[in-house]
């Protein structure tokens, strides 16, 4: 009875894990798919991504469900008990990712029609790489529960703060000289944003790991 109580609660703690990576690679994708839409103006793209966030968002619920599942059924102590803590809030963290991809694919409908044209734009691709480089590395983290691989994702988030300061500036300067273009350099403010928070939520999801790895948050001084 207890070998088969091991077995069972191994195979709900497999089962959560791989309803996490399966969440983080739709969550990755939508990434990188938001930025494509936006950059070559593919509306059909951008509604997809937008169906496709309710996928994102079942997993979620499914994630739930079961971590609640185990906690009541299994009493997991310690080391267990903190993974399934780790991987709820993994979860919601990532479904926030798949909000804000969300949300870049409904600002590319705003952008102007001319936007290969249109000069800031080309500055976003390069932050939205970093920005899913560490959606991607934060969740091989998780699988591998690397805690130095979580740190270099901590790490990593000053590229991003860095990208959007000078994306903000740009963009800034670039509506002041062309007026007639404040309404799509402002959809491109409000990207650059949510690739900001992107960047943040990866670097949560990174320190639940380090904490499901470790058992402590990485200190601030390892930032």
């Amino acid at each position: 009875m207890e070998q088969h109580t091991v077995k069972a609660f191994d195979e709900d703690i497999t089962r959560l894990r791989g309803l996490i990576a399966e969440m983080g690679g739709l969550a990755e994708a939508a990434v990188q798919n938001a930025i494509d839409a936006l950059t070559k103006g593919d509306d059909a793209l951008a509604e997809r991504i937008i169906a496709d966030d309710k996928k994102i968002d079942a997993l979620e619920a499914e994630v739930d469900r079961l971590a609640v599942r185990i906690i009541a059924l299994r009493a997991p102590m310690a080391d267990d008990l903190r993974e399934v803590i780790a991987a709820l809030k993994i979860a919601g963290v990532v479904e926030r990712i798949g909000d804000y991809s969300k949300a870049i694919a409904k600002a590319s409908r705003e952008i102007d029609a001319k936007r290969k044209t249109f000069e800031p734009l080309t500055l976003l691709p390069s932050m939205a790489e970093i920005a899913a480089e560490m959606v991607h590395d934060v969740l091989t983290a998780y699988a591998a529960r690397d805690a130095n691989l979580a740190i270099e994702v901590i790490r990593t988030d000053a590229r991003v703060d860095a990208f959007y300061n000078s994306i903000f500036r740009n963009l800034v300067s670039y509506m002041m000289e062309n007026p007639a273009t404040i309404t799509s350099a402002a959809q491109l403010l409000f990207v650059a944003r949510n690739l900001e928070r992107i960047g943040d939520h990866a670097t949560n999801v990174a320190e639940m790991v380090h904490f499901a790895a470790t058992g402590h948050y990485p200190a601030d001084e390892e930032r």
